[in-house]
């Protein structure tokens, strides 16, 4: 009987602390159903807070980068070194923007300033080919190879194109089918460049193919007229006709002569034409490619 008495004390005993637990989870439950709408309050002024932060922010960046655009154009800054300045502003002010919307929300900006010190191995491996372009970008600018509205050719890929854009990641060129390429700067800073627009005097050099049955000579003054007659040729610079190669169809004559870069394409375009139209002129051929066939009949013996 003492036993029994004592297990069934026991359990009264345990069924009490359950008791006053649940109770105490009541509590707990009910003073969270009271601070609820105050803590929901609290959470979307801070939302409401961030929102107007970013917006004012965004605003204020906008006005700061064009103000820093507007005085570097002043003092004649070149477009490139603008385009990357205002990049870097741009990703700076954004990165100060976040830390200040993350205090808002209880973050400690030292905090997180602390966390990514503290993972520098990590983002830096994470980040190495922005960082690797970041540093090509700054290399352009300083060794400056190209400036934007060169028209460059990269040797690693054989992508040719006026440059657009120098960005802190990237640059971007025009093609002159009107598609945009976009190369990252590391990339560029490795390649061997090819600047067509570096210089104002740009050399053309055209290849001239006729008979073997034409008179050298003549075709060699034809050509030379051609150069003299054409207005957009720097006559004053050296011109040259002369006899590049006896290709197995045709005597090769090469031109030679100078204009100014922007004209480059004008003044080979035209000069392949008035070619021509004086060679024909001069009857002189300009011999193609093709294939004779001669068949020979043989007459049989009969037996």
């Amino acid at each position: 009987m003492i036993y029994e008495w004592m297990g069934k004390k026991m359990l009264l005993n345990e069924m009490e602390l359950d008791i006053d637990q649940i109770a105490e989870n009541l509590n707990a439950f009910e003073k969270f159903l009271d601070t609820l709408p105050e803590k929901a309050l609290g959470l979307g002024v801070r939302v409401l807070f961030a929102a107007i932060l970013f917006l004012v922010g965004s605003k204020l960046i906008k006005l700061i980068r064009k103000i820093t655009k507007r005085s570097l154009q002043r003092a004649s800054i070149e477009t490139g070194v603008i385009q990357f300045l205002d990049g870097l502003i741009k990703a700076s002010l954004y990165g100060i923007l976040v830390l200040m919307i993350a205090g808002n929300f209880g973050f400690d900006a030292t905090s997180v300033v602390a966390l990514v010190g503290s993972a520098g191995v990590t983002v830096g491996l994470a980040l190495q080919g922005c960082l690797s372009n970041l540093a090509g970008g700054v290399l352009i600018l300083l060794l400056k190879p190209f400036r934007v509205g060169d028209f460059i050719t990269e040797s690693g890929l054989g992508t040719e194109g006026t440059v657009k854009e120098i960005g802190i990641i990237y640059t971007k060129l025009m093609t002159t089918d009107g598609k945009v390429v976009v190369l990252p700067n590391g990339s560029l800073a490795n390649s061997s460049i090819t600047n067509a627009t570096d210089t104002p005097v740009r050399r053309v050099d055209l290849i001239i193919g006729i008979s073997y049955d034409a008179n050298i000579r003549s075709a060699k003054e034809v050509l030379q007229k051609v150069m003299d007659d054409d207005m957009d040729i720097l006559h004053n610079e050296p011109k040259l006709v002369y006899v590049n190669a006896l290709a197995d169809s045709a005597v090769e004559l090469g031109m030679r002569c100078f204009c100014e870069n922007p004209k480059y394409w004008d003044v080979r375009w035209r000069l392949l034409e008035n070619v021509k139209n004086a060679l024909d002129a001069a009857d002189i051929v300009i011999p193609y490619q093709q294939v004779s066939v001669h068949v020979e009949q043989t007459v049989g013996i009969d037996s």
